[in-house]
């Protein structure tokens, strides 16, 4: 008996361990906390628990992630929402398979002691942008609200200076800010700024990051392997904020300092706690915003644009 244990052993140990699945993931910017769950994932082993090695890549244009996705370049993408519905009727192959930030980040940026209230005093004045496209339709969406017009007010193309345009005059609000950077930026700079939250002011609330892929070359199990490890960092994340952060920013002294501690805490609230759960309602309301603001011939099928990968 002894010696057949010891044969087992011996064959175990011979025996080569399985190979890991592997995804190649970009991501839409450069690493920041808006990505916490992936790198806490690869840091505690949720990855390697799913059998997954999982690479991620900033990328050096941030309009290129998806476009490699869909290329069948990249397995996985982080994109954005409201861009997902227009390059789908492009005619790109992708399709939202997951949710990393379950809510708007985006908002119009003011300045707490500055001239704007409300989005009716806009009118005369300068708004900053950095994306055509989306960004208006969502501007277009607020003056309304307001009984205004795109034709009331003067846009500025400032390219991703926004917050810095909107401290030094150039503009008089900015569109496209993320609340829980910009506006930590700007008090940093020590002039306050305040956020006009758009899902509170007529557009439909939306997914601001997802996971977008192929749908008809992506592995979706190993997809559904990847949310699953993601989900595991994301609780681990809400219930040791702390010790996740030092985590995340022991990964790269890029991160270690005020700016991103700030928007590390304000992300939190804001992960998405079930990234593969799909919200059918979402993707169908915002679907039919993007229509009536002209940017969509017709509202598409939540089929068309988003899927969960335990399902199929």
């Amino acid at each position: 008996m002894t010696r057949f244990i010891a044969f087992l052993a011996g064959l175990a140990l011979a025996t080569p361990a399985l190979a890991q699945d592997k995804l190649t993931l970009v991501l839409d910017w450069f690493v920041n906390p808006n990505h916490g769950p992936i790198i806490v994932a690869q840091e505690r082993g949720y990855f390697a628990e799913e059998n997954l090695e999982v690479e991620v890549i900033a990328p050096a244009d941030p309009s290129a992630p998806p476009k490699m996705a869909a290329a069948g370049k990249a397995d996985l993408a982080i994109s954005y929402q409201p861009q997902l519905h227009l390059q789908v009727a492009e005619g790109l192959p992708l399709a939202r398979v997951g949710t990393l930030v379950a809510s708007p980040l985006n908002c119009l940026l003011v300045l707490e002691d500055g001239p704007i209230d409300t989005v009716a005093d806009l009118k005369g004045g300068k708004v900053g942008f950095s994306v055509a496209g989306v960004e208006e339709a969502l501007l277009s969406a607020l003056l309304t609200d307001a009984e205004l017009t795109l034709d009331d007010i003067d846009l500025i193309n400032v390219n991703w200076s926004l917050s810095p345009s909107l401290m030094s005059g150039q503009v008089d609000a900015v569109i496209g800010a993320y609340r829980n950077f910009e506006l930590n930026q700007m008090e940093l700079e020590e002039v306050e700024g305040r956020c006009m939250y758009l899902e509170e002011m007529g557009v439909p609330p939306y997914d601001e990051l997802i996971y977008v892929a192929n749908p008809d070359t992506a592995d979706m199990d190993a997809i559904a392997r990847f949310l699953r490890a993601t989900e595991k960092a994301t609780q681990y994340i809400v219930n040791h904020p702390q010790q996740a952060w030092e985590i995340f920013s022991g990964t790269s002294a890029d991160l270690q300092d005020e700016l991103n501690a700030m928007a590390w805490t304000d992300t939190i609230p804001r992960f998405a706690l079930r990234p593969a759960a799909l919200d059918h309602g979402r993707y169908r309301d915002f679907s039919a915003f993007l229509a009536n603001a002209g940017l969509l011939d017709a509202a598409q099928p939540v089929s068309d644009v988003a899927i969960d990968p335990a399902a199929q």
